[in-house]
């Protein structure tokens, strides 16, 4: 049946919102305060009150489709109308005595078919919900992790107890592993999830040969987590137990790593002949169209020469190095290879080493060689994703910062390099391809909007957009708005610019907040805010600049926040990620206190009440700037930090500043041990009690050098927690990190 447009459904959703904040206005009108429960994930108002709603859309073939809590429906792309699919009750009724709590994550993977899958907690279940009967179902096994499911054999993959099976389309447990152990991991992520990693499965395009990593850590050294609060019987011990972590530090030996390839028909494992796996890393697994050949990038310990390698299937045997990369610093491949789904012979290839910035590469693959036919994109810009492929125009579609360093677009290009704007508004889009790459949905936000906290646009990836609308907002197809629920606050004002590096050349972005019912006669106390590491970044064109509750919360409450991406961070190319190389944290200070510069030239800001705060790396320069710059910084609070670069892990830590052997001066100067004297303002540091990224050693042994040199930090911890707290501890967490800046700034 037809509905309302999706407009008015919309508007309706942000209904219950705003009426909600118009009764807890005051009779006078005026905007409402935030709490930290309406700012921080975790609180209890976080989801009614501040989390931007969004809708669950996915692609049927070429149909965009609206999930919603109880009904699907296909969108009309041209005038936003919505045609209803079928109901949550209808679903349950045909699935019964299984039963689905909600339809946000239902999958549609056949285009040409009315087929909706359908999970549960036990089964995996095909409809036809035009005959209203369950086609095809699978089960799901108790304890299971790492799903991987391939729509063309219906065969899923998955994980329990370290342990690899497959279920077949037929039901059919096949067992690939029973050695499984702490020690001993099947298809699980390895390489402490570096080099593009996240998971440990990969199924060819028809899903039936699984590549596999196996993963043996034996030989590793175990971080001696301590579970406090154990489960125990009458009579036996409550003390606390151990619970080992596999973690190896810089120079100490790591894990090996192999890949087998499963053959479900054959129920046989062969695995690749690799040689000796020590001190190498494999990575970025993909696989040809046809399925007879796994391609690899090996990189060695060092980081600095990686090879695109090409196994045979049936064998095990490596056909060909395709190439190589090496770098004096380091390489970082985090991309595998995609070949063309026109095209069994190409494949496209991403890497920054060439040219400083990520961009793809097209190559050619015959008879066991690889010859590159052109770059495809270029630029001072950063590819930052590959969205897929439009197999009707021939292109690619990928998301990058053309348009704006702080951005991210979305564009095409074709196979003679011939690039094409998609979105072409401002913000920052993400965007989902449909089956057959015609057209995107795009979800995006853009910090110059006040209004509208987030929009989708459904994009034509075929007959783009015309650059020259008249209205920014509108693309050719429906754009749907989601008014911002911060419309009902008292949201402060926030800027973003520019100041130069510490190089004197380099445009780093900042973010400043100022504080609710801003006086600019007023002189206020100023809390930074810092992350300041590869692979994160903390301004942007999003929603508020990408602004983080807390800094809201804090400018309520009569704070000035400031925010700078220095040098090291991501998204704007190689060299200025590289000039960190070898000594960590020494040139983002450097960046930081031009950052400070700048604030003591406000007129507003209280120099002498500057505060510093982040978390990880973050709390790495945290506790770095207080003990380098002591006369600076009056209070800082460091979460998980990095203390000593010796005590972190292999692959992060080897990448940026080799080994302590190589570099024993990067680790002595980069190391805040030998600054515990230096402390002289207040500083609490704040971690996880079984933190697996950044191990309590650091802390504690931060401590002991405070203790040793007659300083007095401040300390607390989360017992069970890792490296970031989460549900009602995030809460807690934030309001002592308040506590802290009120009592000894403010």
């Amino acid at each position: 049946m037809k509905t309302n447009k999706l407009i008015m459904m919309l508007m309706l959703m942000a209904t219950p919102i705003t009426l909600m904040a118009q009764n807890e206005n005051n009779v006078n009108g005026s905007k409402r305060l935030f709490t930290l429960d309406d700012l921080i994930p975790g609180g209890s108002t976080y989801y009614q009150h501040s989390y931007t709603p969004t809708l669950y859309l996915t692609w049927w073939g070429e149909e965009c489709v609206n999930r919603d809590l109880d009904f699907c429906s296909t969108i009309d792309k041209q005038t936003g109308e919505e045609t209803q699919l079928f109901t949550l009750d209808e679903i349950n009724r045909c699935i019964a005595p299984e039963k689905a709590n909600y339809l946000y994550l239902v999958e549609f993977p056949y285009p040409e078919q009315t087929l909706v899958l359908v999970t549960t907690t036990k089964k995996r279940v095909l409809v036809d919900w035009k005959a209203e009967k369950v086609v095809w179902q699978q089960n799901i096994e108790s304890g299971a992790s790492g799903e991987d499911w391939n729509r063309h054999s219906r065969n899923l993959a998955f994980v329990k107890e370290h342990n690899l099976y497959v279920t077949d389309a037929d039901n059919n447990l096949h067992t690939l592993s029973t050695d499984g152990s702490n020690d001993i991991r099947y298809g699980e992520s390895v390489h402490r999830d570096e080099f593009g990693i996240t998971k440990g499965t990969f199924w060819n395009n028809d899903g039936t040969l699984l590549a596999f990593y196996r993963m043996d850590q034996s030989m590793v050294s175990s971080y001696p987590q301590v579970n406090v609060t154990p489960d125990f019987k009458d009579g036996e011990s409550r003390c606390a137990t151990m619970i080992p972590d596999k973690y190896p530090m810089s120079g100490e030996t790591s894990h090996k790593v192999s890949v087998g390839i499963y053959n479900v028909a054959k129920k046989t494992t062969v695995y690749l002949n690799t040689g000796d796996p020590t001190n190498r890393y494999f990575t970025n697994i993909a696989w040809s169209n046809d399925g007879k050949q796994i391609f690899l990038i090996e990189l060695n310990r060092d980081q600095n020469h990686a090879h695109l390698d090409c196994y045979d299937v049936e064998t095990g045997n490596c056909i060909a190095t395709l190439f190589d990369e090496r770098n004096d610093k380091y390489v970082e491949p985090e991309h595998p290879i995609v070949f063309l789904p026109w095209n069994d012979s190409q494949f496209v290839y991403q890497t920054r080493n060439r040219d400083g910035y990520n961009h793809l590469f097209l190559y050619e693959w015959k008879n066991g060689k690889a010859k590159q036919l052109r770059q495809l994109t270029s630029g001072k810009f950063e590819v930052l994703s590959v969205l897929g492929f439009n197999r009707k125009a021939e292109r690619i579609v990928f998301a990058s910062n053309e348009q704006d360093p702080i951005g991210c677009t979305i564009s095409s290009v074709d196979m003679k390099g011939h690039r094409t704007l998609l979105s072409n508004q401002h913000g920052w889009h993400n965007g989902e391809l449909s089956d057959g790459g015609e057209y995107i949905s795009d979800n995006w936000s853009w910090g110059g909007d006040s209004e509208y906290g987030r929009m989708i646009t459904l994009l034509d990836a075929v007959r783009p957009t015309k650059q020259n609308s008249e209205e920014s907002k509108v693309s050719l197809h429906s754009t749907m708005r989601m008014q911002d629920p911060w419309n009902d606050y008292q949201v402060p004002e926030m800027k973003v610019g520019t100041i130069k590096a510490a190089d004197g050349v380099t445009d780093l972005y900042y973010r400043l907040t100022l504080p609710t019912n801003f006086d600019p006669n007023k002189k206020y106390p100023t809390v930074v805010y810092v992350y300041g590491g590869p692979h994160a970044h903390n301004i942007d064109a999003s929603r508020h600049w990408g602004v983080r509750g807390w800094d809201i919360w804090m400018a309520q409450r009569g704070y000035v926040m400031f925010c700078l991406d220095n040098r090291g961070s991501e998204n704007r190319g190689l060299e200025f990620e590289q000039a960190t190389f070898r000594n960590l944290g020494v040139d983002e200070m450097k960046d930081q206190m031009c950052g400070i510069d700048y604030l003591r030239s406000l007129p507003y800001v209280d120099a002498d009440r500057i505060g510093v705060h982040g978390w990880s790396y973050g709390g790495y320069m945290t506790t770095s700037l207080m003990t380098t710059y002591p006369e600076t910084f009056k209070v800082g609070v460091a979460g998980g930090p990095v203390i000593d670069w010796k005590y972190y892990e292999v692959m992060y830590g080897e990448r940026y500043m080799d080994t302590p052997e190589q570099n024993p001066e990067g680790f002595k100067t980069t190391s805040l041990l030998g600054k515990a004297h230096n402390l002289q303002g207040r500083l609490l540091i704040i971690y996880g009690g079984n933190d697996p990224t950044c191990v309590p050693q650091h802390t504690l042994s931060f401590i002991r050098a405070c203790i040793d040199a007659g300083t007095h930090p401040d300390l607390f911890t989360y017992p069970g927690d890792g490296h970031n707290m989460m549900g009602t501890d995030r809460i807690h967490l934030h309001e002592h990190i308040t506590r802290y800046f009120d009592d000894f700034l403010k």
